[in-house]
């Protein structure tokens, strides 16, 4: 007999609790409205928050650049595939933060576990918010440091367990989300940063869903003309959200990134992103920071939505960004209104256990610069319906 056997009957225990993920087949490129499954559907899920995904500009300098680099980078960073292209889009990343360098990373997944691994070990402390990204969990759970969670954005919970570790010499490295990607909430850098200063400890701050969306030119949550490598010492962003391309970056001053080249296995051990990825990346960067209407825009239609939401009497939680979670709380309700949104022609994702917390299951609605004024406005309609017709 095989410890393997109760495969099959895990599978089904999820699907009788409304917890079975499937995938769904795209058949178009990104944007506000998708094809999924054969059927146009407005798209209310998305990370493309500033609408780039699909924007034809930085499609051409994909297709130029694939031109002169091919394909494949071929190797890793450190054998071969480090091309002119990889280092001008980290020379980029570090001028657009304002700090002394950037690392790039095939994936935000990869690059928290490198960075994470590639300064903690057995001994050292890692605190972390208890709604951080899984990527960061991991990160430390693999990491053998003392991993302890504070209390959601409970700074005084954070400050008991930084005492306790007072007396410790061994690393002690605050880890935090930016912008929290299923609540929509924002971390309090300033007190984070107090908190790492006055306990001998490195703040990182994770800023994939931040980045490019908020903050002056779309330099995210740590504002640099705020927050320099003394306050924040380690800010990680992705490229496939916002800038709407792919991969991941770390930015922060010569040291760390040297010590990162060295130790970060999942730097050392990936193949680098294609060189005609990363030129396509450069462009996108150069928009992100130009077009400052697609910021504004996007802020206008969160309050809008928001306004919406509320008159309606939705259980929002208080996030101002594009991430705008409707809280349901049940499983199977959340499924009924997400059946029945889309059967109406809108797209949005029902987000159930283990990815929050029990008891607090919700549709996930994210707002992108593309969508119009009359989009939100259909939405907002079709959402009473739902809820009406699923007895929510």
């Amino acid at each position: 007999m095989s410890g393997f056997d109760d495969i099959t009957e895990r599978l089904q225990t999820r699907r009788e609790q409304h917890l079975y993920r499937q995938r769904r087949v795209v058949g178009s490129r990104q944007g506000r409205a998708l094809v999924v499954d054969g059927n146009e559907l407005l798209n209310f899920c998305s990370n493309d928050y500033l609408g780039l995904a699909g924007d034809e500009r930085i499609a051409e300098a994909l297709a130029e650049a694939s031109k002169q680099w091919g394909t494949g980078s071929g190797a890793s960073h450190l054998v071969c595939g480090h091309t002119e292209a990889h280092h001008r889009l980290e020379e980029q990343l570090a001028e657009l933060t304002q700090r002394p360098r950037a690392l790039l990373f095939s994936s935000g997944y990869a690059a928290n576990l490198g960075i994470i691994n590639g300064l903690l070990g057995a001994g050292d402390h890692a605190f972390e918010d208890k709604l951080n990204h899984a990527s960061l969990l991991d990160g430390a759970l693999l990491s053998r440091a003392n991993f302890q969670r504070f209390r959601h954005k409970d700074y005084q919970h954070l400050g008991d367990l930084l005492d306790k570790a007072r007396d410790s010499t061994s690393r002690k490295l605050l880890i935090t989300d930016g912008v929290f990607s299923m609540d929509g909430d924002s971390c309090d850098t300033a007190i984070l940063a107090e908190a790492a200063r006055s306990h001998e400890a490195w703040l990182m701050v994770d800023d994939a869903h931040g980045f490019g969306v908020t903050g002056n030119n779309g330099c995210g949550s740590v504002d640099p003309a705020l927050y320099t490598t003394d306050d924040v010492q380690i800010l990680m962003g992705t490229l496939g959200k916002a800038v709407g391309t792919q991969g991941a970056f770390v930015a922060g001053n010569e040291e760390l990134i040297e010590t990162l080249i060295q130790e970060a296995r999942t730097f050392i051990y990936t193949t680098a992103m294609p060189a005609a990825i990363a030129a396509a990346t450069s462009t996108s960067l150069s928009i992100v920071t130009e077009e400052q209407w697609r910021r504004e825009r996007l802020h206008e239609l969160i309050n809008r939505f928001r306004d919406g939401a509320e008159q309606m009497g939705l259980n929002l939680l208080p996030s101002v960004t594009p991430i705008q979670p409707v809280l349901l709380g049940d499983e199977t309700l959340a499924l009924k209104v997400a059946e029945i949104l889309e059967l109406a022609g809108f797209l949005i994702t029902a987000i159930r256990p283990p990815t929050v917390p029990k008891g607090t299951t919700r549709l996930r609605v994210t707002l992108t610069a593309s969508h119009t004024d009359a989009d939100v406005e259909q939405l907002l309609q079709a959402l009473e319906r739902a809820m009406q017709e699923a007895g929510a």
